[in-house]
Formats: C-alpha cells, structure tokens, sequence
C-alpha cells in the first residue's frame, strides 16, 4: 500500500508540474477535467437482477494541451492522464500497479503546415475509432483505440492523408501490456508484450467525405513468462481496409482486418497453445446525426482461422444513442455477444448482453 501511495504522489506531482511549466514556453495552452461514471446493468446475472445493476468505473481525467503560435516555435503537446476505477487500466498489467494511468502524452514537432512528428505514447494509426470505445470496439478487440509508445510522422497532401510509426511497446515500463481502451488483446506482464512494431496507414478521399484506405502493422513479440531471459521470440502482423463516409446527417465506416501471432515459443509450449493464431475480423459502424442526439449502431464479427480451433464465427452487435447536453454527453447502449478475443488474440464462444448508461461532464 505505502509503495502505491507513494508512485501515486510521484505521478501526480509529476503532472502537476507538467501542467504549469509549459506555459512559460508555449503561447497557447489548454488544461482541463473531466469527470465519468456509468451504470451497468446484466440482465442474465442474478445479482444484478436483485439490485438493479451498479455505478460503477468512475474516473477523473486531466488533460493537458498545447501549441506555440506561429513564429514563435513548432513545438506542441498533448496528455491526458486518469485516475480511478473507470481508467479502463489493468492494474495487474499496468504500469503504475493501481487504478491510474497516462491514457496518452506527446510532445509534437510541426515539420511544416502538413506534417507533424510524435514522441512519446499517441494514437495507432490503424483503421477508424468506433464512437464510443465501449461497447463499440468488442471484436476489433487489439486493433480499436490503441495507444502505443514511441514515434509517428504524419501528414497530408491534397486528397492524400499518411502516417508512418515505430513503437517500443504498447505502454510505459518494462513489462506492462496495458493499453487502456483497447485492453486484454495483446498479452499480459506474465505472458507477453507487442514491442518494435511498424505501423503505415494511407487514406484516400476519391470524393468530399468519402474515403478509404489501407493501415498495416508488423511488429515482435517478448516473453515475459520468467522461463526465459525476457528476450524477444514471436511476432504479430495485421491489416486493415477501412472506409470511412458522410451522407448529410448519415455516416457509415466500415472495415477488413486480417491478423496473425507466432507466439513466443516457451510460453506457447508451456499453455499448450498453437505456434501460429490466426483471425479475420469485420466491423461496421453506422450512424445519424441530428442536433444535439447522435444515433448509431456498431456490428462485428470474428472468423477464425487457427488450426485446431474449436470456436465458429462469432457475432457482436452494439446499438446506441448520445446525448450532448452540454457540458458533457450521456451515453445510453446495448451490447450482445455470442463470442470474443482473448489475450492471445485467440477467438472464443460465449453469450453476454448488458446495458450501459454512461454519463461525463468536462471543464
């Protein structure tokens, strides 16, 4: 308890600071916090039955951002770190050991009008974001809203959008898999982690609000099962073709991914697990917007494709609506499963329903 007191006072002293210093270098800055809980509803468990479900993943958020003016520096950052159950962290696999965790922080150079360097943890540039990362991302489950650590270049040029990276990891530290939103895809500290992965994405608009692309990534596996020297042994590759579209108030986006593990070979062995995990997954997302209500519906679905498997095709749909009402929004939505993905990037069979209302207000 005394050792997470005391990286929880380091942590947010150290944000603190870089919530303050900035401003003496940089003429434009924006803090600000906000504030999220959500009530979850199971209608298949008993307990939730008898009490009507719970409130529950409350979290505050600090965010941080920042731009010099035009000749006065190219310099520009962004943070926003959470603290709270509802962080959507994994404590066991984190890196600070409890509920808080930097969902993200770059610091940015802006090389010209069109193109921009990232340093530090910042989006993956693959595919599209669903509205609402939950329920909505379910079985993109690895490739949804990934936050990863290291460097991005990206740019535009005419009707062409672009982005190369490299990541060390999917997060701080040495042995954290944890990437917040888009977590319990991609190992854990006594399994696995992703390290030196290569991203590229190229998006095209043939038409005004229209566009597709392609987003690819290949990267190593480590071992982190104490078996070995936590060396690096294994490796995972995937891509995606992704559209994305605007009719007036209707949108559509829509996706292809294909994805492949070798994992590493003494934790493979010791689970009993195949040398080679593969899958394909869809997803659609389909939306109306109207005044302050949004309206949409996120369908996806997992085919496996690793021999030996024992699961079928798998489906998720996920219906909901938004509110913006000011200060913040007001979620309401459904989700229904009859599988998911596990930490091994494996697909597996089994039912869950529930209902989420999830309330937030910013500053």
């Amino acid at each position: 308890m005394a050792k997470r007191s005391s990286q929880f006072l380091g942590a947010t002293a150290l944000t603190a600071a870089s919530l303050i210093l900035p401003a003496t270098a940089l003429a434009e800055n924006t803090f600000s916090a906000g504030v999220w809980g959500t009530y979850a509803y199971l209608p298949d468990d008993d307990t939730s039955q008898d009490t009507w479900g719970a409130f529950e993943g409350e979290a505050l958020i600090l965010y941080a951002d920042g731009n010099a003016e035009p000749g006065e520096g190219r310099w520009l950052y962004s943070a926003e770190m959470r603290l709270g159950p509802g962080s959507f962290t994994d404590p066991a696999n984190n890196s600070t050991g409890d509920q808080f965790t930097l969902h993200k922080a770059w610091v940015g150079w802006q090389l010209d009008d069109d193109h921009v360097v990232k340093v530090g943890k910042s989006q993956v540039p693959f595919g599209w974001k669903t509205v609402n990362f939950w329920p909505g991302d379910v079985l993109l489950a690895g490739f949804g809203d990934q936050m990863d650590v290291g460097f991005k270049l990206s740019g535009e040029r005419d009707a062409w959008r672009y982005d190369a990276a490299l990541y060390l990891a999917d997060d701080w530290g040495g042995t954290s898999t944890d990437t917040v939103d888009d977590n319990g895809h991609w190992g854990s500290s006594t399994t696995f982690r992703k390290v030196q992965t290569w991203v590229g994405n190229v998006e095209y608009e043939w038409v005004e609000n229209h566009s597709i692309g392609l987003s690819l990534q290949s990267g190593k596996l480590q071992d982190l099962t104490g078996l070995g020297n936590n060396g690096v042994d294994g490796s995972h590759d995937a891509a995606v073709l992704h559209y994305q579209g605007r009719f007036d108030a209707f949108y559509a986006k829509a996706s292809y991914i294909t994805m492949s593990r070798d994992l590493p070979s003494l934790y493979r062995d010791d689970a009993g697990l195949p040398g080679t995990i593969e899958n394909q997954r869809v997803a659609v997302e389909l939306g109306y917007d109207v005044g302050p209500w949004s309206y949409y519906i996120d369908l996806s679905n997992a085919n496996p494709d690793t021999a030996g498997s024992s699961a079928g095709r798998v489906n998720a749909i996920a219906p909901g609506l938004r509110y913006d009402y000011g200060p913040g929004w007001v979620y309401v939505e459904y989700l229904t499963q009859d599988g998911f993905v596990d930490r091994n990037g494996q697909v597996g069979e089994g039912d869950f329903d529930a209902l989420y209302v999830s309330l937030d207000f910013y500053l």
